[in-house]
């Protein structure tokens, strides 16, 4: 499956890249936390990514960082509602609820989003499965070991892609088992959630390097290596480049990722991103 349609755009992924613009507006997002706590920053800068060749916008309001803490529903509400319904007022760019919450999701697509973004996979809330099935919308499931709070701690693998695979196995069966079409499916393998990276052990590298064999499961793929920290431990004493320092490094692994057959790149960075994009697009088309 190659055509996606999410809201009102239907995506042909056989031949196009897309870009998804992150919209975090928390307070400690490990990014741009508390940039966008504002309901008009948050609108203005959905807009200029839009602008600079965003497709889709993905606006969550509780940060999973290494670490973080979730958050209650009622304060992801408060974040996230007035943003969604404003910048739906402007757009018609699909809007997309970063939540593993199933009434914040719920009342996201209330609001005017169409994608949900459930870092669990429909692990962290019973009722999600039924939202996405009733409301009709598209899901992305993404893999992660443990939860944010803890899944940098002692991340382990005997073998990562084969993990992964059975992960997506699994839950994309259990999706269909709760009456969610397979043409709403995307999935995406987690770069940095509960990975192995630093002292010579690099997983985030390792699944970029054999992306294409997500291909099995006819599923959208969406990366979403942006500003993460292993970008900051390449070839550098670990953890020496900040996040605001990884911009050559997240257009690398979204080069790497669209090479190797994503077809969603989730980007702080959109117009540097977008301009990345081009050539690759152009490369590939010449193939």
């Amino acid at each position: 499956m190659r055509t996606m349609k999410i809201g009102s755009t239907t995506f042909d992924f056989s031949n196009h890249i897309a870009i998804m613009g992150i919209l975090n507006v928390t307070p400690d997002s490990f990014s741009d936390g508390g940039r966008y706590l504002a309901v008009d920053d948050a609108v203005a800068h959905a807009l200029e990514m839009i602008d600079a060749g965003a497709e889709l916008i993905d606006i969550g309001g509780e940060s999973t960082r290494p670490g973080s803490k979730p958050v209650s529903v009622e304060k992801e509400l408060h974040r996230v509602i007035p943003v969604i319904k404003k910048i739906a007022q402007h757009t018609t760019h699909p809007l997309s609820i970063d939540t593993s919450k199933a009434q914040v999701a719920e009342e996201a697509i209330a609001a005017g989003a169409s994608l949900i973004n459930d870092i669990t996979a429909l692990r962290g809330d019973e009722h999600m499965a039924d939202v996405v099935s009733n409301m009709g919308v598209a899901l992305c499931l993404m893999h992660m070991q443990g939860i944010p709070e803890t899944m940098q701690v002692k991340p382990a693998y005997q073998d990562i892609l084969d993990e992964i695979k059975s992960f997506f196995q699994k839950q994309i069966s259990f999706a269909k088992s709760q009456h969610i079409s397979q043409d709403k499916i995307i999935i995406d393998p987690g770069i940095g959630f509960g990975k192995r990276t630093g002292h010579g052990i690099e997983d985030n590298c390792v699944i970029l390097q054999h992306l294409s064999e997500l291909a099995v499961f006819h599923c959208p793929i969406l990366i979403g290596a942006s500003r993460k920290s292993f970008l900051g431990n390449l070839g550098q004493t670990i953890g020496s480049l900040s996040a605001s320092d990884r911009l050559e490094g997240s257009l690398a692994a979204a080069t790497i990722a669209a090479m190797h057959g994503a077809h969603i790149i989730r980007a702080h960075d959109v117009k540097e991103t977008k301009r990345c994009l081009d050539v690759v697009k152009c490369v590939l088309q010449k193939q």
